[in-house]
């Protein structure tokens, strides 16, 4: 497959505050994969962005999409959204019309177990999806998956930040290693991605994984290895980035991702690297257990 080394067209952001220049994140040829460009409209609500990157997925990988949950009602002003609050009446039928548009116009079966945070409105979020595509699986509740669960270390001193500060400037200072009770950016990356990497699906399978926006922007910052993002970068609510991996152990493979109709591949071997170089020990890793990394 080739593969084209070219600057990423983000936002401005995403351009300008990368950690390292020379980050080896690359960008796919899109005349190398399959195209999947679908006549039926996509469902009401649903982000745009979803439709470009459906068009550019491929074919017979573990796939997997790392989505925020639906429409959800209100949260306060700053940007801090209980645990309580629902899925709203048009953020239900969302999500079971997009989890009945990926099943009829996909080349992969989604009838596969979910992964998903414990909290409402996203367990909803990943029932009503199967529901839609005419399955009842079971959803996995990962901690990992719940805000800002994946980041935190000492819930007792990051979690009132989080309140205080709000939800960008929390990610920010995550990002730049300026935030106690939390881990390194690179070690929240990489436990998600090992959750990921060990709940993968069969070939022609779809996973779903349902988390909030924190734990997606926070992800998506590392795999661009940028430390500061903005509004524009924050996924909306029904956003996601399907993933996969090659057939690979884990500190050997490439992420490949697509995010708002461009495809990445993103070495895992350079964010453990990344992990390394800051002075971290890999024993705090959520590594899966045949990673024998020194």
């Amino acid at each position: 497959m080739d593969i084209l080394f070219i600057l990423i067209k983000k936002s401005a952001t995403l351009m300008t505050m990368s950690r390292n220049p020379s980050t080896p994140l690359s960008k796919l040829s899109a005349e190398k994969l399959a195209s999947h460009t679908p006549s039926a409209p996509a469902p009401s609500h649903l982000p745009e962005s979803m439709i470009a990157s459906v068009s550019l997925l491929p074919e017979d990988k573990r796939l997997i999409l790392f989505t925020r949950h639906s429409l959800r009602e209100r949260s306060d002003g700053n940007g801090f959204a209980s645990y309580q609050l629902p899925l709203t009446p048009k953020g239900r039928v969302l999500a079971k019309s997009w989890g009945r548009w990926l099943a009829g116009h996909l080349p992969y079966s989604l009838d596969v177990d979910s992964i998903s945070s414990p909290i409402g409105r996203c367990i909803d979020t990943a029932q009503l999806m199967q529901e839609g595509a005419g399955l009842k699986r079971e959803i996995s509740h990962q901690s990992l998956l719940v805000e800002p669960g994946s980041l935190v270390t000492e819930p007792d001193i990051a979690n009132p930040i989080f309140k205080e500060i709000g939800v960008l400037n929390f990610i920010n200072r995550f990002l730049q290693g300026n935030l106690e009770g939390t881990k390194n950016a690179y070690q929240g990356g990489l436990d998600i991605l090992s959750l990921f990497y060990q709940n993968q699906p069969q070939h022609g399978h779809l996973m779903l994984a349902v988390s909030h926006d924190t734990l997606l922007s926070a992800f998506l910052a590392v795999m661009f290895d940028v430390i500061e993002i903005d509004w524009n970068d924050w996924p909306k609510m029904m956003e996601g980035v399907f993933l996969w991996f090659d057939d690979k152990p884990f500190e050997q493979a490439n992420a490949y991702f697509v995010w708002r109709g461009e495809v990445y591949i993103r070495p895992i071997s350079a964010l453990l690297d990344g992990y390394r170089a800051a002075g971290f020990h890999p024993s705090k890793l959520l590594l899966p257990p045949e990673v024998k990394w020194t």
